[in-house]
């Protein structure tokens, strides 16, 4: 059943398309991979729906709900339902994993401070850093600071976690950590719609993979279908050039 509907979304910067007639469908559960070029508006979408770039075409629908950008109390009702980690980690630098990890659910949803903390030394747990809750952000690596990115957005209780370029910030030793971290959060069933340039990773976890090129999906399908026997003269192009690396 579908779980998150999006059609004929498109936005732009200023006079610039930079999103053309978008058309997803996903399901609760399902793990959606977009990839393509840099610039082809990848990062883009994962904004746009959570509404930090207003489109100015089609619509979202999230499990039944439609999405008016331009209602405050439907765009709330919308962002506590995604959570969003960007490829820079954007922690606190003066508190700790566990007050990072906390501040978002006390402060914007009012929450009893003590069972976020509960919560919140679970989900640092989760992703391996039990032994990190009192640390801060210079105390920690980049994959670890990216981890504790991932749990401050799980401590918000999102139904679609979006994940932009995750691991591109970070020196290679430290890539794996952080994708193991989203393998574990795939096999619970998370809805994730993840921009990586990982193909690898990206071939393994996905459920399906959309290729983008200039604001538009160009394709859409399994991963072995898109890696393998890609329909499209400009996806066999992109994937004969990073396949080859």
């Amino acid at each position: 059943m579908t779980f998150l509907t999006v059609q004929g979304l498109a936005a732009r910067y200023g006079t610039i398309d930079v999103l053309s007639g978008i058309d997803l469908s996903i399901a609760r559960g399902e793990i959606l991979a977009l990839i393509g070029p840099s610039g082809s508006g990848k990062s883009t979408l994962l904004r746009t729906l959570v509404g930090l770039i207003r489109p100015h075409a089609g619509h979202v629908v999230l499990d039944e709900e439609r999405i008016d950008y331009g209602s405050k109390a439907s765009l709330k009702r919308a962002r506590d339902r995604f959570a969003i980690v960007f490829q820079q980690y954007n922690l606190f630098q003066n508190m700790t994993a566990l007050r990072n990890v906390t501040i978002a659910p006390t402060i914007v949803k009012g929450r009893a401070r003590g069972d976020v903390e509960t919560e919140a030394r679970d989900l640092l747990a989760k992703v391996g850093l039990s032994a990190k809750v009192g640390a801060y952000p210079d105390e920690l690596s980049g994959g670890q600071q990216q981890r504790v990115a991932i749990a401050r957005a799980l401590a918000l209780k999102p139904d679609v976690l979006l994940l932009d370029e995750v691991t591109s910030a970070l020196d290679p030793e430290l890539v794996t950590e952080v994708l193991d971290t989203i393998r574990a959060l795939g096999r619970e069933g998370m809805t994730m719609i993840i921009v990586s340039h990982e193909m690898g990773f990206v071939r393994e976890v996905a459920s399906r993979v959309a290729f983008m090129d200039q604001g538009k999906i160009v394709e859409i399908g399994k991963p072995d279908r898109i890696f393998d026997a890609p329909e499209t003269e400009r996806l066999k192009d992109f994937t004969a050039k990073i396949l080859r690396h």
